[in-house]
């Protein structure tokens, strides 16, 4: 489902995000109003700001998609 640009444009706002971080989140495959929901407020000290939250979700699958190629490396020899 296509989101439309506006709810982008709140998303952009309200997580402090730059279009760097829109195109990430939107390559990832996250809505914005996932984004919105996991802004930390000031009784979740744990939560990383959203910025911080979509690099590790691009570390973490890139990290995974690095396996796979290796297992498939491995099992092709």
């Amino acid at each position: 489902m296509a989101y439309s640009k506006e709810l982008w444009d709140e998303c952009k706002r309200k997580c402090r995000l730059n279009n760097e971080d829109i195109d990430l989140a939107k390559r990832l495959g996250l809505n914005p109003r996932s984004l919105i929901k996991n802004i930390p407020s000031k009784s979740e000290p744990w939560k990383a700001p959203v910025k911080d939250w979509l690099r590790e979700i691009e570390a973490k699958r890139g990290k995974k998609s690095a396996q796979k190629q290796k297992r498939k490396g491995q099992a092709a020899e």
